[in-house]
């Protein structure tokens, strides 16, 4: 019987622990800018000057969401010449993005 509820409290810490880390992530797509930044990087690789010029997003701001992003670890960057390009990378941050293109950016048929 211990070892049913060892099972039972395994399961438990582990469903624990992937609710803490889907909480995580859906902080940090809470916020409306980090929301449309990574819209953006689910359709490919931006400069910051696109996403800029694209989103409405003035640079300060801009810049104070890609480095949330890249410190959740959901983006990457990398220079191509005197550009920075940022690129989704996380999996999940791009499953969550595609069901919630599909539930808010999909217009009906009627």
């Amino acid at each position: 019987m211990s070892t049913q509820m060892e099972k039972v409290s395994m399961d438990l810490e582990e469903m624990q622990s992937a609710a803490g880390r889907a909480c995580r992530l859906m902080k940090v797509l809470s916020n409306p800018d980090r929301l449309l930044i990574l819209c953006q990087l689910s359709q490919g690789e931006r400069r910051v000057g696109e996403l800029e010029e694209l989103l409405g997003i003035v640079q300060p701001t801009l810049s104070q969401q890609l480095t949330v992003l890249r410190d959740e670890a959901l983006v990457s960057t990398r220079r191509e010449g005197k550009h920075i390009v940022y690129g989704l990378t996380s999996p999940k941050a791009l499953a969550v993005m595609q069901v919630l293109y599909e539930q808010f950016c999909v217009c009906e048929k009627p």
